[in-house]
């Protein structure tokens, strides 16, 4: 784990919110609650902008299927959760940087959201930034496929900026 936080460290002092993502299998046959819990402690030291958490899925004929150890549902499914939720704080957390910014975003759609029209894309680190339409100049569809540079002032949804 030092080798890839050293990497992690060397990436952010190059670029300053680089969207760094991983996979996670919680509850893998033999995973202890002490290994889970330094997994964790990891995953918040080295603060993701997302991660994707499975549980771990015995599936027939594997080595996995057959090894020691196998933690019980109930057990793979807490710890889910657990990282869930941390996914969930650290992504909002990362959004939250670009409130107050202008962000250049790649316009891909239009979209209704909410009872009003947006222009909707995503940041090059892969945020979601909508632009709504009624207020701007954007009434069609020549914004899409285009770059635009946006002031960014808060959320419209949990992973959506406005």
């Amino acid at each position: 784990m030092g080798e890839y936080y050293s990497s992690v460290k060397l990436l952010r002092s190059v670029f300053p919110y680089p969207a760094i993502t991983t996979d996670v299998i919680a509850g893998f046959p033999g995973e202890t609650e002490e290994e889970f819990q330094r997994t964790k402690e990891f995953l918040e030291k080295v603060c993701f902008y997302e991660m994707h958490v499975f549980k771990y899925s015995k599936r027939a004929g594997t080595a996995a299927a057959a090894m020691p150890g196998q933690v019980p549902e109930q057990v793979k499914t807490l710890r889910s959760r657990e990282l869930l939720e941390l996914t969930e704080r650290q992504s909002k957390e990362f959004r939250s940087r670009y409130i107050g910014r202008e962000a250049e975003v790649l316009m891909e759609e239009i979209r209704e959201l909410r009872g009003h029209t947006y222009l909707l894309g995503h940041t090059k680190d892969y945020v979601k930034v909508a632009v709504d339409v009624t207020e701007n100049i954007l009434s069609d569809v020549s914004a899409i496929n285009t770059v635009m540079s946006v002031p960014v002032t808060k959320f419209l949804t949990d992973e959506i900026l406005i």
